[in-house]
């Protein structure tokens, strides 16, 4: 039975995964051209201009922060470096759009910094310049401060695991540590900062929150306003396959621009002896790696502490732990669908070395280079139609209406996210298993387990730290995810998520900050745990 059934549900995920982007396709197509038209004529350069913009400010600033920071923690020694070493992974906790709600009340004109500035100069509103926080480079901040942990972690992680060999050899030929750095270490790491960085454009052009606080257009606020304030479907599909024709672009340029690249191994007997620092190098290494931390964790949560204090929003309120209760359960339920999707998916894989395995696999990790929005518009399109062509024939037959059983219920929305996240639970579960050779499983199947019973008793207990990796990313994940979930949660069924979105497009920035807090303080928990692990490694210092 295991020999049909795994195959079987495999490919009913990855026909799942592949939903939206035929739905997004065909919805286009069907489509009238009017209003795209009328975008083109007005807004659409503008979509096209500023999301190229923060691909390119966020992709730079987080390449350079995290591999700057990366190289410090790694390659030198400086007073308070282990501590900033895991500190350096915080950010990653907080949504950008916390931030930005957070950075908007601390810098905008009715803020702390420019009513102090007033008082203090005697200056009225327009006897002076200030940068403006609401803007393209604001949001280009924001999302820096909170990605560039992508590139550090693995950047970090390349470093160690290069041999010392090269960077003394360019040494010994003259170089100074930062020319060493440049022309032998950071090339031997491009691959994983390339990883990192694909990562960062990713999360870049599917944010919504961030952009729609700041009055950024981009394609992910026109496809909300298209599908909201146009009521245009076919427009927000054309919209969505542009996006997504965008980001399949991007991952497919940076697949072949690494080619065959790959790291190097370290011995045991070479290890990288790190560089101590002193007075004004040491001071230097430590405003580098504090600055990140300082603006991307320290001063959000210490900001919406005192706007959550001075808020009239009650955390224990019926309301909001309705709020907490939705948010709490989506995110567990879409964890273990998406965990068990991925476990089926590694086991075909490992089952059947064939195409359809293959393919099964690939489709599964295509989720993570399509946004948000562009996976609720694939999905709500063909199940809306289902829906009313349902209840229509019900009607007609029964004279009894359905109503809408799948676009009006959370299993949507957990689709949604399944499909947004698998590719992080598959990378998860898939190192732990390159762990367990083959000649266990062959084992297995010689004393009678099944390809299933194998999977049960054998890989399932061995990478339990790997499943456990994987189940703490999608739920952090969900809990942070923004577009999808305005678009496909059902009526009056609200997250965290959506009411920090709400309050603050009121402009309660203060209430805001409730919602924002708990959802920076869930994922805090999965983000405490990898400094942990962080926090475990060790190098030598000369």
């Amino acid at each position: 039975m295991d020999r049909y059934l795994i195959p079987g549900l495999a490919l009913l995920v990855a026909g799942i995964c592949l939903l939206p982007l035929v739905g997004v396709a065909v919805a286009a197509a069907l489509g009238t051209m009017e209003t795209l038209t009328q975008l083109a004529q007005t807004v659409l350069w503008r979509y096209i201009g500023n999301t190229l913009a923060l691909v390119v400010l966020v992709g730079g600033g987080s390449i350079v922060v995290g591999t700057v920071t990366a190289w410090l923690v790694v390659a030198t020694e400086f007073p308070g470096r282990r501590l900033l070493e895991i500190a350096l992974v915080v950010p990653l906790a907080f949504p950008a759009y916390v931030l930005a709600y957070a950075y908007t009340d601390v810098l905008d004109h009715p803020g702390i910094v420019q009513t102090t500035l007033r008082s203090l100069t005697g200056w009225g509103p327009r006897d002076y310049w200030f940068p403006e926080i609401r803007s393209l480079g604001g949001a280009a901040l924001m999302l820096t401060l909170v990605l560039y942990p992508y590139v550090y972690l693995l950047s970090r992680a390349a470093f160690r695991m290069q041999a010392a060999t090269p960077f003394y050899a360019a040494r010994s030929l003259g170089s100074s540590p930062m020319g060493a750095f440049l022309r032998v270490s950071l090339p031997m790491a491009r691959p994983a900062i390339a990883a990192g960085a694909l990562l960062v454009v990713m999360e870049t052009i599917a944010d919504f929150g961030t952009v729609a606080h700041f009055s950024v257009q981009t394609f992910a606020t026109g496809i909300y306003t298209s599908w909201f304030g146009l009521a245009d479907r076919a427009a927000a599909a054309q919209l969505a396959l542009g996006l997504l024709a965008f980001a399949l672009l991007v991952a497919a340029l940076e697949y072949l621009n690494r080619g065959g690249a790959r790291y190097a191994a370290k011995s045991r007997s070479d290890p990288f002896a790190r560089i101590a620092l002193r007075r004004g190098r040491a001071v230097a290494a430590i405003a580098a790696c504090a600055l990140p931390v300082l603006l991307g964790a320290v001063i959000p949560a210490v900001t919406l502490a005192l706007m959550a204090a001075g808020s009239e929003q009650d955390v224990f309120s019926p309301r909001y732990m309705g709020f907490i209760r939705n948010s709490l359960t989506l995110a567990a339920i879409a964890a273990a669908v998406t965990v068990a999707a991925a476990v089926l998916l590694g086991t075909y894989r490992r089952m059947a070395q064939s195409r359809p395995a293959l393919a099964a696999l690939f489709i599964g990790r295509l989720g993570y280079a399509v946004p948000g929005g562009v996976i609720a518009v694939g999905l709500l399109v063909p199940f809306a139609r289902f829906d009313n062509w349902l209840d229509a024939r019900m009607e007609a037959w029964f004279d009894i209406s359905t109503g809408l059983l799948i676009s009006g219920s959370i299993w949507l929305l957990i689709a949604a996210y399944m499909i947004r996240f698998l590719a992080a639970a598959i990378g998860a579960y898939d190192s732990g298993l390159a762990a367990v050779t083959s000649n266990v499983d062959a084992a297995s199947r010689v004393l009678g387990r099944t390809a299933w019973g194998t999977v049960r008793s054998i890989h399932l207990p061995v990478l339990r730290s790997s499943i456990l990796t994987a189940l703490l990313i999608v739920f952090v994940d969900t809990i942070k995810e923004l577009p999808a979930t305005l678009i496909l949660r059902p009526f009056n069924y609200d997250t965290l998520a959506v009411q920090a979105f709400r309050l603050a497009s009121d402009e309660r920035l203060a209430g805001a900050a409730v919602p924002s807090l708990l959802i920076a303080g869930i994922g805090l928990v999965p983000v405490l745990l990898l400094c942990i692990q962080i926090g475990s490694t060790r190098a030598p210092r000369t």
